[in-house]
């Protein structure tokens, strides 16, 4: 590689030198960043939004824990960077945060290493134009492919279920008390239980009919929650769950197999099967929900977006798309919802609820002060408030 115009010998190891910050998305380094700083932050696939974001503010060099380009899909925000002069370094791990100090000097070396002083905290590879070009080029064409054979599947898929799509044909009875009723539907994706926690009190208030997707089903019962339904494969979810009460539905082949099907025999338990082909046991529970004419449907734990679809993430699967097309306005995502019962501040709570026990306070004197005496209740009062000025006047002389 060859030497970048940018590094110079600021010490006996060639590189570039700055205040180091922390740029990630939570992190109050951004704040503080000042031009000439170096910002490190942890975003794989950098948009052009965040990309403009850190050009405006003028760092003399960006230091990403992961890949500014993964290659899965063609993001333009590496070549922004480079064409603004910023020097890029990739691929440095997330264990820089357990040695990184916001705020402290570094030495970024030629070579993609980042310095304390002599010691080494971590490394990188340094990022040239030329190879972010053709990652992109690469990725262009890689997604061109992807969602030719992805939009295939999705015809097939159609034409296979187009009657339960339409009709419901093979969706079970069990949820018919779902009518008219808000639903929240939870699958054991990743954070799904930090959803659960911000979503407490929009389950206090609405008491929304709860459906268990998988394991998440005993994740509910740890939290004190009873499901209504389970829709899953009972070899992964724990008897407590099984038995807690809740109708359990098994995902089954067209031809009617379904796995676990020996397990809900052993426990005893009463169950249906959901025949269909679809892989995703999210997408039946979400089907169900809908077919039983629920008002609102609030899903956590399985969210779907076009970055995933692009990605190829094993939860972006045609029958989610579609499953997703046809709820329509009734679905909602469960971060949306918790960001409606977010206080984003406690300070000017905290102030109102002093306020108003000052005004107890207040409320409390004069009530005792009125009725302490012989006379009426304002002539105890002023009573009380005279005796009052007479002995702080006694202090001052």
């Amino acid at each position: 590689m060859g030497s970048m115009s940018l590094f110079s010998r600021t010490s006996d190891i060639p590189g570039i030198s700055g205040t180091a910050r922390d740029c990630r998305a939570t992190s109050k380094g951004l704040k503080k960043f000042a031009a000439g700083d170096i910002a490190v932050i942890d975003c794989p696939d950098i948009s052009r939004s965040f990309a403009q974001y850190l050009i405006d503010e003028k760092p003399i060099a960006v230091v990403n824990t992961a890949q500014f380009s993964t290659g899965a899909i063609p993001n333009f925000g590496p070549q922004m960077l480079l064409e603004a002069g910023i020097v890029l370094v990739e691929g440095v791990g997330k264990e820089i945060w357990s040695k990184f100090k916001d705020g402290k000097k570094i030495l970024l070396t030629e070579q993609g290493e980042l310095l304390y002083g002599d010691k080494t905290i971590a490394a990188g590879n340094v990022l040239e134009l030329e190879s972010a070009d053709k990652i992109f080029v690469d990725a262009q064409q890689s997604l061109t492919d992807h969602m030719e054979a992805y939009f295939g599947n999705t015809i097939q898929f159609i034409q296979s279920e187009a009657p339960l799509l339409i009709d419901g044909l093979g969706i079970p009875d069990s949820g018919k008390f779902l009518a008219h009723r808000k639903v929240l539907v939870v699958s054991p994706g990743a954070g799904f239980k930090e959803q659960l926690d911000q979503l407490r009190n929009f389950i206090r208030e609405y008491e929304p009919a709860i459906i268990a997707v998988d394991s998440a089903a005993d994740t509910l019962v740890d939290m004190g929650y009873t499901p209504e339904l389970i829709v899953g494969d009972p070899s992964g979810i724990g008897a407590e769950a099984l038995r807690s009460g809740a109708q359990v539905i098994l995902p089954a082949e067209p031809d009617g197999h379904a796995a676990g099907l020996d397990r809900i025999q052993d426990l005893g338990i009463g169950a249906m099967t959901f025949p269909a082909a679809i892989d995703s046991a999210t997408d039946l529970a979400l089907l169900l929900a809908d077919y039983h004419g629920a008002e609102l449907i609030v899903n956590a734990g399985a969210p779907l977006d076009l970055d995933a679809i692009f990605a190829g993430k094993d939860s972006a699967m045609p029958s989610s798309l579609i499953t997703r097309t046809k709820l329509g306005e009734k679905l909602v995502d469960a971060s949306a919802i918790s960001h409606l019962y977010t206080v984003r501040s406690s300070a000017g709570v905290g102030w109102l609820w002093a306020f108003f026990g000052l005004l107890v306070l207040v409320a409390v004197i004069i009530l005792i002060a009125g009725l302490n005496g012989n006379g009426s209740f304002v002539d105890n009062l002023i009573d009380t408030w005279n005796n009052i000025a007479v002995t702080v006047q006694g202090f001052f002389k």
